[in-house]
């Protein structure tokens, strides 16, 4: 029995229900079919912290384009979700919330803390999976996985075992990033660089032997207090002599030497560089190749250590305004000078990083890198747009060591045990208690893994891996991945060199690069800016197919896109058109399912047009869904609904339904045959909408999302007829155009006389230019001539209607010259400012150019009345 639709278009009314029906029967949920091909994507997983932010309504509206798309065509589709732990953004949290009850995680102990971050996890982790739910992400929700839950943690333990094992795993001491603020180290590919202003300070350090002075220049002052050499070029004369010799470091008094190094550039500032190996990466560099000791003189929060005299405790800022005073008054500051330069910040909470000296966990890029670069040349993974494949061969192939070793508790620990005893060192998946060399008590590494550690193992970790299940087996490599190019170094890189080396393959096939949503203003959406907008209130004020229609139709592959209300409401305004034309041919269907499904043997020339039109769609939607051309097909389907089938062709069919009999059921066939075709189309952009109406039309198969793609037939292609056609349809838009020119209501009938080389069509088509063009009559022949005729030419033919019967020709004529009269004073007086040098010399450029469009549009404007007023003669 068929549905009958509600009177008005509510979306609130059944989202929520038909998503509950399709979970409920597992239409999400496939098998791995050998009849058929698998189309597989993982969900880049929303961290547990998250709340569903614009960003995240496009990446998952694309995803579920793609996967509605695929499982209709035939696919075993599967979408697995997922969250990821986030170790720093969620352990930042909780220290937070802990903060506020005066708590700390030295108060909890490791066990302590970790049970609040699960209760943490448990709380809050689902949030963001329901909010997906809501957009209508078709998710397989018996596949959801979180990146440490039990076998992504097995995963994570294999792959760090088996790296370490191949050398391709390091602990050592190396300069890396260290964030004050979040307490841990970070990737390079976790700093973000911005121009600050910033200074260069000039100082003089003495020789030790009383000779004089080097003068150098820094950005830190600060770090002064651990320079351990000064640096010069071996090849630079003006200090050849003083290479061995030594100086005394200001403020400290401490003996330093100066070293000869071709990391010194000649032509830049005095060509002498202060050397503090613990507090820069080229530093430390340096003082490797010279052996030079390595203080560091900041604790963990950016503060002086103890060892820095009377800056100790200090932090680092209010340390470099006291040490540029001292050195000032003892006379080593030269001079201060304004330097714009880069700063490192935390990609998490902006604050500025400090490099420093740590042992840490590493893994070898090198060996790893260059697979995975020949992965992407020989196409094994394609990116979408082609361009960001320039961005992923520039990081690889200029890749670091990855520091992957984190300071927090929340995250994968290091699967490494140290002996008590005699501090021997096990890396095992398996937990070591025991010392194998003494027989005394192992300790497990204190530091957790980089969070995008595991998360570089997703696509197969979530399939099973290390273990050979089926769905790694049938899923495995993926499809498409679907992702912002803003972590195409955090994640994508990673993805690609972890599974080219622990699985042989490439993760997947195709990377669909999307930009970012921006406000309507084209800015970042930011708190600070306060210009973010919350997805789940535009669901609830119009409904998830609008809001995921907008964003499909804005978004270009690669290419930023800016946020709507106005789209938004224009695609719930698409939705209300398509609802009220289904209702429409609802209410004109008088037979039974079986009666109206299929298509008639006897179909009339518009029939054959529509369908013609039909076919096209199917065939350029296809192939734009192929190409990812997502906002193209969106265009397409909205373009056919609503102009095609809505405008036209239904109206066209009203005087067969009118008719009654066989002439109205082939009409109603063929309404029925284009709906449910036109609805599968729109389904992966709007899947509520589609699947409410499915269910109120006749159809075959028991819900839209398991339905059936439909596909181009070549039967179906009627050019001759549809070419024919058009040229009525040209017709009738352009006696339409007239009218409204003229200011004629559609209630105003007029006859008209068709002058054509074909006859026999517009003949054919009289009836439609009665109902769609306001025709009392239709002449059609080979030559007329008709004085004072308003005349309509089109490519096929020139249609004359008698002035006389669409209006009053005097009244018309007063009209128009009062039209006139105001268009000429306007003309006037915008030409008289804008001849007036004071206005054009004084007035912002904006403001003139305005006057200067004002002036040109009522220059175009008086030249159409004037058109008007000949015409009328």
């Amino acid at each position: 029995m068929r549905k009958e639709l509600d009177k008005v278009y509510n979306p609130k009314q059944f989202e929520d229900r038909i998503y509950a029906d399709w979970t409920e029967k597992g239409y999400f949920t496939p098998e791995a079919d050998p009849k058929k091909q698998p189309y597989t994507i993982v969900i880049p997983p929303p961290n547990i912290t998250g709340q569903l932010h614009m960003g995240h309504a496009l990446d998952e509206t694309l995803q579920d384009i793609l996967i509605r798309w695929k499982r209709m065509q035939g696919y075993a589709a599967l979408w697995v979700p997922g969250t990821d732990h986030a170790s720093i953004a969620t352990e930042a949290k909780i220290v937070e919330a802990m903060k506020q009850e005066g708590l700390s995680k030295a108060d909890l102990g490791r066990d302590g803390f970790m049970e609040r971050a699960w209760a943490w996890k448990e709380k809050f982790g689902g949030r963001i999976i329901e909010q997906l739910k809501k957009l209508g992400s078709s998710c397989d929700w018996t596949r959801e996985r979180f990146t440490l839950d039990e076998g992504c943690s097995e995963a994570v333990k294999e792959v760090f075992v088996n790296l370490y094992e191949k050398g391709l795993i390091y602990r050592g001491e190396r300069i890396i990033n260290w964030c004050p603020h979040c307490l841990t180290s970070i990737s390079d590919a976790e700093v973000e660089y911005s121009e600050q202003e910033g200074h260069f300070w000039h100082l003089r350090y003495p020789l030790a032997d009383g000779s004089g002075w080097l003068e150098l220049a820094t950005t830190r002052p600060e770090t002064m207090l651990g320079d351990t050499a000064v640096a010069v070029n071996p090849n630079d004369d003006r200090y050849k002599h003083l290479v061995g010799k030594t100086l005394i470091l200001p403020l400290v008094n401490r003996e330093i030497p100066v070293v000869a190094d071709d990391y010194v550039d000649m032509e830049f500032g005095t060509g002498v560089v202060k050397i503090t190996p613990a507090h820069d990466p080229n530093d430390f560099e340096v003082g490797l190749r010279h052996d030079l000791p390595i203080i560091n003189v900041m604790t963990d929060d950016a503060h002086m250590t103890e060892d820095c005299g009377k800056y100790a405790g200090m932090e680092r800022y209010e340390a470099r305004k006291a040490i540029v005073a001292d050195l000032e008054e003892g006379g080593f500051l030269v001079k201060v000078e304004p330097h714009n330069h880069n700063v490192g910040e935390c990609y998490r909470c902006g604050t500025t990083v400090e490099p420093r000296v740590s042992k840490q966990w590493f893994v070898k890029m090198e060996p790893l890198a260059k697979p995975a670069i020949d992965a992407v040349r020989n196409h094994e993974t394609d990116f979408i747009p082609e361009r960001f494949d320039k961005i992923y061969y520039h990081w690889m192939e200029n890749i670091k060591d990855w520091c992957i070793s984190r300071q927090l508790w929340w995250g994968h620990r290091i699967p490494a045990y140290y002996c008590d005893s005699c501090g021997e060192m096990v890396v095992s998946k398996e937990e070591v208690h025991t010392c194998p060399k003494c027989g005394g008590h192992m300790t497990q590494d204190d530091d957790t893994l980089d969070t995008w550690f595991s998360s570089a193992l997703w696509p197969f970790s979530t399939l099973g891996w290390p273990h050979q299940t089926k769905d790694l087996e049938y899923f495995y490599p993926t499809s498409t991945l679907v992702t912002g190019y803003d972590i195409i170094f955090f994640w994508v890189a990673r993805m690609i060199f972890s599974a080219v080396e622990h699985t042989g393959k490439a993760p997947f096939k195709n990377v669909f690069i999307h930009g970012l949503v921006r406000d309507s203003q084209g800015r970042k959406m930011s708190k600070s800016l306060g210009n973010g907008i919350d997805p789940l209130e535009v669901i609830d004020e119009y409904g998830a197919d609008a809001l995921r229609f907008m964003l499909a139709n804005g978004t270009n592959a690669g290419n930023d896109m800016r946020y709507s209300d106005e789209k938004v409401k224009a695609a719930r305004n698409f939705a209300n058109k398509l609802w009220n034309a289904t209702r429409f041919i609802m209410m004109n269907i008088s037979g039974s399912d079986e009666e109206v499904l299929g298509l008639p043997t006897e179909l009339s020339i518009e029939d054959k047009w529509v369908l013609t039109q039909l076919n096209d769609l199917v065939r350029d939607m296809t192939d734009n869904l192929d190409k990812f051309e997502i906002s193209v097909a969106s265009q397409k389907i909205y373009d056919f609904i609503w102009n095609i089938l809505c405008d036209w062709y239904i109206e066209l069919t009203k005087p067969r339904l009118q008719a009654g009999g066989e002439t109205a059921l082939n009409a109603q066939k063929v309404l029925v045959y284009v709906m449910t075709s036109t609805l599968k189309l729109l389904h992966p952009f709007m899947p509520f909408i589609t699947e409410e109406i499915w269910q109120a039309i006749p159809h075959e198969e028991e819900s839209i999302m398991i339905s059936k793609w439909p596909e181009y037939h070549e039967e179906l292609d009627f050019i001759e007829e549809s070419n024919e056609f058009q040229k009525v349809m040209d017709a009738i838009k352009g006696i339409r155009n007239a009218r409204a020119e003229m200011n004629v209501p559609p209630s105003k009938k007029a006859s008209l006389y068709i002058q054509t080389e074909s006859p026999a069509i517009f003949e054919q088509c009289a009836v439609f230019f009665e109902k769609l063009a306001s025709a009392q009559s239709v002449e059609v022949g080979g030559q007329f001539q008709i004085d004072g005729a308003v005349q309509v030419a089109t490519d096929a033919a020139r249609i004359f209607i008698p002035m006389e019967e669409l209006i009053d020709k005097s009244k018309e004529l007063e009209r128009l010259n009062k039209d006139k009269q105001k268009c000429e004073a306007d003309i006037k007086f915008l030409s008289g400012k804008l001849n007036n040098p004071k206005f054009v010399d004084k007035a912002p450029q904006a403001v003139v150019d305005a006057e200067r469009a004002k002036l040109e549009k009522a220059t175009q404007r008086l030249e159409k009345i004037n058109e008007s007023i000949a015409a009328l003669g």
